[in-house]
């Protein structure tokens, strides 16, 4: 029975007493109306600035595609068919559309092939796409001159694994991974095992996440082998007779990428043995430069099996290897200076080095870092780069400018500071642009000596988000507004177009209106797409920003969503949608992110769909409050809080308390579970794709890092499957039969199942075949949409008090 429970298409009857199956549901017709409207396009800007693509994708699949053969290895999903991932992109439609405006071009696609996102030469004048048939991965290559999609023949991708394609500095040739020639075929299962899968430790610690997708045995081990080994090479000239030049042998690549001069091809290969608890990410590597002849140059490190990384730790030799933009090929990478253990006193937690290709290398020390390395950023002039670290004591990020080469290294100067929770403080991201090479390096705004440059931001206040773009001089250290987003609508840079920032492309959206891209020139401004409302019929629901106090003094948001039929002065059901989210302080905790004016897009198993059923939907911030050693000691106590202070604020708007349904996704349903063991606030509860007995996540879980031997009773008390008799009020559990996401196995709510049940709970769970952490196929989602309006309507709306 529990076979055909987890790979039929089953829903649990509505007893529950009963276990078997149904078949899919529909949600209400108000719901499938605005689940099936078309999406609108996405935008792919060439490097250039100068056109865009509109990218119209498919929004939902098919059962029947989501139900394709898969091997689940070493943490990849691959279809076997194709030799690419399980579940690739999709694109409907394609048309161009140059960045000052004008009609969009229709782009021609290959017919009965699934195509990929658009991939642009760095020159901005051509683009490639991946398209997935029955027989594999093609490429495909458009000259925006002819506006028409053209086959390179020959060529059969490899996309299991790694980056199956990208073009190289030329912007004509084109670094693909290519299924390698004369390969045999898979190889076939044993008919009985050679003998048992053994495992074995040597007394050091090493602990282990709670991955999944793992190999499993020595045939798991030849498929990974088989599927994931590609031949890396360069395919130049014309689509009908391309030329191929092989780099190196096949080998299982996961990650390559061409030097800024395009001399030289930076290789991440996996290397045996493969391990059967840790992904693919982890498993022994070689980095390696080849010429872009083939032949092999160098080797920058030999990393092994990645598995005695301490929590929240990273490993020890070079990580984070990559090409400085600005030189010709020039690598720069990190080391960890504490054996990568955050919990080790030292002065210093990393170092970088750099080095040159085309000899034996060598690296030289560039500069230590007080704190872990949390990012590098270049410019384009005057050999410098942006540094960031992170303190993960006080979870405080600091930016420094820096030389990017020995022979001009001077002290770092600090140019911000901050706790990374700080969103009220944030001096924004730097706006980066690409080099010919393809290369990012930071847009500086036109001074000889480029010694300003751009910084975007989304503007975070009490009332609400409102994006900025300023330029910010590294003199200074003072920054410029040039751009900041009106009252009562959202907008937001999304691309500096030239070196004074007095062109940029816009995206605007608010209450009334859906998002539209512009292109503005100073203060003139042409629309660049013209989508439309969706779902017209819920721009009479109203949004609001609310903020509150709860017990403590610590201050919680959220915004309020009232039905579109809504009469003022009416109690009205409601819907507590909420997340938690740790905080080191309460001043942080208590800052407001978001906006009351953006465009409310209901999509997918949205929660926003019960706003078509007559109820109220409140999206709740749920801080979880104090040091980050220590924070959950007091988790329950503090959802509890920030429960009660939402529901009396939200008594104040109408909402009858005596008629909340609480849900939540992923740490939403972990969240869920306790409110309904520890709280008595809520009719019911919506708990999707969840963990609910910490101890089968011994090692850690979303911000916690103690592990369970080190925290015994932290691990029991935010346990809702330890408290599971305490759970009265109805719950409906949902769970993708295949979950992926580490923690969160599909075993997590059916023992929960079995444990609120056997304990005389009302309960129901729904096994979604074949679905992820989030769910894709259109079935699935409208029986997920059915199931909870159900669920609701049965156990809130109409419930007798």
């Amino acid at each position: 029975m529990f076979r055909l429970l987890l790979c039929g298409v089953c829903a649990l009857t509505i007893s529950v007493d009963a276990f078997g199956q149904e078949g899919y549901q529909k949600p209400p017709q108000a719901v499938i109306d605005i689940l099936d409207a078309p999406a609108p396009p996405a935008l792919s800007i060439s490097p250039t600035g100068e056109n865009l693509l509109l990218v119209q994708s498919a929004r939902y699949p098919s059962i029947e595609e989501v139900a394709a053969p898969m091997l689940r290895l070493a943490g990849l999903r691959i279809n076997p068919r194709t030799n690419g991932p399980a579940r690739p992109t999709r694109v409907t439609g394609l048309s161009l559309v140059p960045v000052t405006g004008g009609d969009p071009k229709p782009i021609a696609l290959p017919e009965k092939a699934k195509i990929g996102l658009p991939m642009w030469a760095p020159d901005g004048k051509r683009f490639a796409v991946q398209s997935t048939t029955d027989a594999g991965i093609e490429l495909w290559v458009c000259a925006l001159d002819e506006l028409k999609l053209e086959k390179i023949k020959g060529v059969r991708l490899n996309a299991a694994i790694g980056e199956s394609a990208q073009w190289m500095p030329d912007s004509r040739t084109l670094l693909v991974q290519l299924i390698p020639e004369g390969r045999g075929e898979a190889p076939t299962p044993p008919i009985a095992p050679a003998g048992p899968v053994i495992q074995e430790s040597g007394g050091k610690a090493a602990p282990v996440r709670t991955f999944q997708d793992m190999l499993k045995d020595p045939h798991d081990a030849a498929l990974f082998e088989h599927y994931c080994t590609s031949q890396l090479a360069l395919v130049n000239g014309e689509p009908e007779k391309p030329t191929i030049q092989n780099i190196g042998k096949p080998t299982i690549n996961i990650g390559c990428d061409p030097s800024p001069d395009g001399q030289f091809v930076l290789l991440y290969r996996v290397q045996k043995p493969f391990s059967y608890l840790y992904p693919y990410s982890a498993f022994p590597r070689a980095v390696e430069v080849y010429k872009a002849t083939g032949a092999k140059d160098s080797t920058v490190a030999e990393l092994p099996l990645q598995d005695k990384v301490p929590i929240e730790g990273v490993p020890t030799g070079p990580r984070s290897i990559r090409w400085v933009p600005t030189l010709p090929h020039a690598l720069i990478w990190a080391e960890a200076q504490d054996g990568g253990d955050p919990k080790k006193k030292v002065p210093h937690r990393d170092a970088l080095f750099t080095a040159t290709a085309g000899s034996e290398i060598r690296g030289t020390e560039l500069l230590k870092i007080e704190h872990r390395l949390a990012g590098i950023d270049f410019f384009p002039t005057g050999n410098r780069m942006l540094v960031r670290d992170y303190d993960r004591d006080r979870k405080w990020g600091r930016t420094f400018l820096v030389s990017s080469t020995a022979l001009l290294a001077s002290e770092p100067k600090l140019l911000f500071e901050r706790s990374v929770q700080d969103h009220y403080g944030d001096p924004g991201t730097p706006v980066m642009r690409q080099l010919p090479s393809g290369h990012s390096v930071i847009r500086t705004a036109g001074d000889p000596a480029g010694d300003t440059f751009f910084l975007r931001g989304d503007g975070s206040t009490p009332k609400g988000d409102r994006p900025f773009l300023d330029k910010f001089d590294l003199k200074t250290t003072k920054a410029e507004r040039l751009y900041h987003c009106p009252e009562g609508v959202y907008e937001e840079v999304v691309r500096v177009l030239n070196v004074s920032g007095t062109k940029v492309l816009i995206r605007r959206e608010s209450v009334s209106e859906p998002p539209n891209y512009y292109y503005r020139d100073g203060a003139h401004e042409k629309a660049l797409t013209k989508n439309t409302d969706p779902a017209p019929e819920l721009r009479k629901a109203k949004k609001q920003l609310v903020t509150t106090k709860r017990a403590d003094g610590t201050t919680i948001s959220f915004t309020l969503h009232l039905p579109p039929d809504h009469k003022e002065g009416t109690k009205i059901p409601a819907v507590f949608y909420a997340y938690p989210v740790e905080f080191a302080s309460a001043d942080t905790a208590s800052q407001v992110t978001g906006s009351p004016h953006r465009f409310t897009s209901v999509t997918g198993y949205s929660h926003l769909f019960f706003l078509t059923q007559g109820y109220a939907v409140m999206e709740v911030s749920m801080p979880i409050v104090g040091p980050p050693e220590t924070a959950n000691n007091d988790f329950i106590e503090q959802l509890n809080a920030n429960a009660q202070a939402a529901l009396d604020k939200a008594a104040e708007f109408g909402i009858d308390t005596d008629r909340v349904g609480v849900m939540g996704h992923s740490y939403g349903a972990f969240m869920t579970a306790n409110l309904l063991a520890h709280a008595k606030l809520f009719k019911a509860g919506i708990a999707r794709s969840g963990a609910y007995n910490r101890t089968l996540t011994p090692f850690g879980f979303q911000n916690e890092r103690r592990t369970f031997w080190e925290a015994p009773e932290i691990y029991g008390k935010m346990s809702p499957f330890y408290h599971a008799e305490k759970i009265k009020d109805p719950l409906l559990m949902i769970h993708g039969a295949a979950d992926s996401n580490p923690g969160t196995f599909p075993v997590q709510s059916e023992r929960m199942y079995q444990a609120v049940r056997g304990t005389g709970g009302t309960v129901r769970l729904v096994l979604l075949p074949h679905e992820d952490h989030g769910y894709s196929a259109r079935e699935s989602i409208g029986h997920v949409l059915y199931e909870q309006i159900a669920w609701f309507d049965k156990y809130v709306k109409n419930v007798k008090k």
